[in-house]
């Protein structure tokens, strides 16, 4: 099966009722197993130590007046009805927004941009639809483009939020498995009377529906003042999961999240907490152990059922935030902002579905360390409450700047949706900051040393790569030397692997340096990401020429989005030359056509897709031949007579289409590369060492000595380099001083 395919079959999906409902059934366990374990210990945090109980129900009724609202106006306003609206061709996320951002303003950190990228189908989908751009939305782009401290202010923005989502990670299984766990310390309660759901409201306190009145809120803060306030930090509980209807979108729809929380999730958890809030109303005087949570309102005969309801939906609740992690993890190290780790894709249709084994370790270690150190609620609920509204804080500074710079609507609406939505959110992350000492600091710990690994790695990335941009050989350098090149042509196909999109590599020089010979046909490929979650696989590769045509020097750039699925060697081989093969077919030299300059360092560049994208193009097959290697050809001079040995052999072709004339150049251009891929193709792999060149700072020197290299020697290799097959594989080493 092309997974390829199955990639971008899955993407467009076909809004038809029945589709859409059955992606909404699915995103009940996937994007709302955090969302619907909140009430297991929203209550329980909200009331641990900070209010003092009374007789009366102003302090019950007005938490239940918070949470009715705050889920009113955070996941069902900010979210459901504006920030999923934000997607990044159906991607979600604060990575999908900050993409956004790089596309419509050049604040991209990634210093392999180029301008094709721009012409890229998912690049300017939601940009050809625009109207004209405000004064506002001018001045703004331009400020951001002209200052790189904002630039890097921005990026350090998306990393605290993308750090905290990984910390949410660690925190929401731990607390919602310890949650669920807790109650088997009330299996064995009595209780006289327990109802659950709507039974409890009826039952108990037909009249509970009064507390959603906003006056309910006001006479609670009046009454518990401080206490009140820094009760708010369990409230916030609430919303947990909430970030994971825009984290999660790319594996469902819009409509299809929106009709599964506005029509079963958001009434079902209004209910369980007006449920709990009756029951507590006429229970927090009579009991004399005072206790609050979820499973006191439970009836005795059910409440082992529950129990085990509860715990699975805490695993459930607690993959989906593992998986959100996974998601933006990827995210983050395909536009060279985390260090390289192994992806494990777990499915060949849908794209969503990754696996990364260092960070379900890290994560598992971690959690454990939290759940052992903390072994309650209450502080892990304080820590969760920060991580949750940290990155709701930065989605709302995102959102403000989508709205002005790809909405291009007016400053006015982004002042109005900063103020409205900041403000409820600073009243609760300073509800959560002010416990920092009660748990609250482990969220920040891990997302400093998140991001002070985040900055090690994207720091040494740009020096690494200004140190190749700026030591590059010039194209004349290689043209200089003349047809003949000076130096030995082999059979074959050697593929130079680069990081650079234009001039020739310091580290090419330096293995023709040492050793003056390379192969018959030569590609400088480049394999890169661009900041939209999919490219076509018609807008895969771009190739061009490097110098004269009879030199058959390539340069080859592939381009993958940051959801794209890299396909195996043998499959990217074939499309590799394949792409090669149809840009000699076409006879395109270049954007300016065959009298573009070859002495030219920014050689211009073709579009070309993969062997399966091409509908009339050229496409190659293999086949087994037997191929006789000790036949008496193959060698004239033979001392010791050896057996015979038959041995399968590949042989390429090339189909290539009768309809289009291709002129004698270009077919002698086709069979010697036919040759070549025939003879094999070598792998030419740059192994560099990072070092502070002389004379630079303590930090820097600690920073790339010391952290880059840290990383670099404990981290994954590029995923090329891993698939490449090691008897065709030479690696040329060098010191970069940066």
């Amino acid at each position: 099966m092309d997974r390829e395919t199955g990639v971008y079959q899955n993407l467009v999906k076909k809004e038809s009722w029945r589709t859409v409902l059955t992606l909404a059934y699915q995103s009940l366990g996937v994007v709302y197993g955090d969302l619907s374990t909140s009430p297991l210990y929203v209550y329980k945090s909200t009331f641990a130590e900070d209010i003092k109980h009374s007789e009366t129900n102003e302090e019950i009724f007005g938490a239940l007046s918070f949470i009715f609202w705050t889920l009113t106006l955070v996941p069902l306003l900010k979210y459901v009805f504006i920030v999923l609206r934000a997607d990044d061709n159906g991607e979600g996320g604060t990575f999908a927004l900050y993409s956004l951002l790089c596309r419509h303003a050049r604040v991209n950190s990634l210093p392999n941009g180029q301008l094709a990228d721009e012409e890229l189908s998912e690049y300017k989908k939601d940009v050809s639809s625009l109207g004209p751009k405000s004064s506002f939305g001018s001045k703004l782009k331009s400020t951001l483009e002209s200052y790189r401290v904002l630039q890097r202010f921005l990026l350090v923005l998306t990393l605290i939020g993308t750090c905290m989502v990984i910390g949410d990670g660690v925190l929401t299984p731990a607390l919602s498995v310890f949650s669920a766990v807790s109650g088997l310390e009330l299996s064995t309660a009595k209780e006289h009377h327990n109802a659950i759901g709507l039974y409890n409201i009826f039952h108990w306190n037909p009249h509970v529906y009064q507390a959603l009145s906003p006056c309910y809120m006001y006479k609670f803060v009046k009454k518990t003042q401080k206490g009140g306030w820094m009760s708010l930090g369990g409230i916030l509980l609430c919303i947990t999961g909430s970030e994971a209807m825009f984290a999660d979108l790319g594996h469902f729809s819009q409509l299809s999240i929106k009709i599964a929380f506005t029509s079963l999730v958001y009434p079902s958890l209004i209910l369980a907490y007006m449920g709990q809030a009756a029951y507590l109303s006429q229970h927090h005087v009579l009991d004399n152990d005072y206790r609050i949570g979820f499973y006191v309102s439970v009836p005795e005969k059910l409440r082992w059922p529950v129990l085990v309801i509860a715990i699975l939906a805490a695993v459930v609740g607690s993959q989906a935030i593992i998986t959100g992690t996974f998601s933006i993890i990827k995210q983050c190290s395909a536009l060279g902002c985390f260090p390289r780790v192994k992806i494990v894709h777990t499915s060949s249709k849908i794209h969503g579905q990754i696996y990364i084994p260092e960070i379900n370790w890290i994560l598992m270690i971690l959690c454990l360390a939290v759940t052992i150190g903390f072994r309650d609620t209450k502080r892990m609920g304080n820590a969760s409450g920060l991580a949750v509204i940290t990155v709701m804080l930065v989605t709302t500074c995102l959102m403000s700047l989508v709205i002005v710079l790809c909405w291009q609507k007016s400053v006015f609406f982004a002042i109005c949706f900063v103020f409205f939505f900041g403000t409820i959110e600073a009243l609760y992350f300073s509800a959560s900051l002010i416990k920092f000492l009660e748990g609250a600091w482990v969220p920040i710990a891990l997302a400093f040393i998140f991001l002070i690994v985040m900055c090690v790695w994207h720091y040494g990335t740009l020096k690494k790569y200004e140190f190749d941009l700026q030591n590059k050989v010039s194209i004349n350098w290689l043209l200089s030397l003349g047809p003949s090149l000076g130096i030995v042509r082999v059979r074959g196909i050697g593929l130079i692997h680069t990081e650079l999109v234009s001039g020739i590599p310091a580290i090419f020089s330096h293995f023709v340096t040492n050793l003056p010979a390379f192969h018959q046909v030569l590609v400088f490929l480049c394999i890169k990401s661009v900041p939209v979650p999919h490219v076509r696989p018609e807008e895969r590769f771009l190739v061009g020429h490097i110098g004269p045509r009879q030199y058959r020097i390539y340069r080859c750039i592939v381009r993958y989005g940051y959801r794209d699925v890299h396909k195996d060697d043998m499959e990217f081989e074939k499309d590799l030359v394949c792409s090669i093969a149809e840009f000699i077919r076409s006879g395109s030299v270049g954007i300016n056509g065959a009298n573009e300059d070859p002495y030219k360092d920014d050689d211009k560049m073709t579009v070309v897709g993969t062997c399966s994208s091409h509908t009339e193009g050229i496409q190659m097959s293999e086949d087994d031949v037997i191929v006789n290697i000790d036949s008496p050809g193959t060698s004239e001079l033979r001392e010791i007579q050896s057996p015979t040995v038959i041995k399968p052999k590949k042989r390429v072709r090339f189909v290539v289409p009768e309809s289009p004339k291709i002129d004698r150049e270009a077919m002698k251009e086709l069979q010697e590369l036919m040759e070549a891929r025939e003879a094999g193709i070598a792998y030419i792999l740059g192994h560099s060492y990072v070092k502070a060149k002389q004379g630079s700072s303590a930090l820097k020197k600690l920073v790339i000595n010391y952290g880059y290299e840290f990383l670099r020697r404990n981290t994954r290799v590029p995923s090329y380099a891993l698939s490449v097959p090691h008897a065709s594989t030479l690696e040329v080493g060098m010191i970069y001083h940066v």
